[in-house]
């Protein structure tokens, strides 16, 4: 069965080599604990600041992610920019234990302004991929907010969600009375485990800390239960994950076999 690490942890914007030395240190105790595979925050090496990381040498970070994926002897799933002749994109990638870059995906979805406007969104779904005896893919943030996404993958074939994450604090937003507001907290508590339940998946999700994100850091289990919840602080979490109970929580719930996709698309 194997193990999988969740790293909660604020990068400071603009100091890739600094947090590229504390990426090292996670991965090291990760390992040390016996973790094979370890989830680390969107953007965490150039800190999430949209325009700024924009700007970054995401090949020379890439690189930087695999060097510690190898010298640790563990799989990584760390974010970058991708830069073409026409756009830049927010990617992760999955190295193997080795250091080899097994996938690199392209966020789909684009949160906010400040995204929108120095990226542009990927076209592609994620690579679907074996690594450790399950069927996995990766996503970021925003992506998981779309039922459509993780169904998609789901349908796929995928066992285990490996997603970074930067979740913004925004407080209860409404100037209602608290049943009446929303609080981006809910992705973590409410959203991510709906979206393990109704698709019997795994999912690793890998937030920034307060203040300015929401922390709540998760791995969620295919029957929507927390295998492990961050508070708002710097965390590594740990759970095993078993490709077995992808398969019994979705003969539990047939929510896959009993879709209509002819009539609801």
């Amino acid at each position: 069965m194997p193990a999988l690490a969740v790293l909660q942890a604020a990068g400071t914007v603009g100091a890739v080599e600094e947090n590229l030395r504390r990426l090292d240190g996670f991965a090291a105790r990760a390992a040390a604990q016996g973790a094979e595979i370890l989830v680390t925050p969107e953007l965490f090496a150039t800190g999430y600041a949209p325009a700024v990381a924009a700007e970054s040498d995401g090949a020379a970070i890439r690189d930087a992610l695999a060097c510690i994926a190898r010298r640790y002897g563990i799989a990584l799933v760390g974010s970058s920019v991708e830069a073409t002749p026409d756009a830049r994109h927010i990617t992760a990638s999955l190295f193997d234990h080795q250091g080899a870059e097994l996938t690199r995906y392209r966020k789909s979805h684009l949160f906010g302004a400040e995204e929108q406007a120095v990226f542009a969104p990927g076209n592609e779904r994620p690579e679907v991929l074996r690594l450790l005896g399950m069927s996995v893919a990766l996503g970021i943030c925003y992506d998981v907010e779309f039922p459509e996404f993780v169904r998609s993958a789901a349908g796929r074939g995928t066992d285990l969600l490996l997603i970074p994450t930067a979740v913004p604090a925004t407080g209860d937003v409404g100037n209602r009375p608290p049943a009446h507001t929303y609080n981006a907290e809910r992705i973590s508590t409410l959203l991510v485990p709906a979206r393990a339940l109704e698709n019997g998946v795994y999912i690793a999700y890998a937030n920034h800390t307060a203040p300015g994100f929401t922390g709540l850091s998760c791995i969620v289990s295919p029957y929507g239960t927390f295998l492990g919840l961050a508070g708002d602080g710097e965390e590594l979490l740990f759970a095993g994950v078993d490709p077995a109970e992808v398969r019994r929580a979705r003969e539990i719930n047939t929510y896959l076999l009993c879709r209509r996709p002819e009539l609801f698309a």
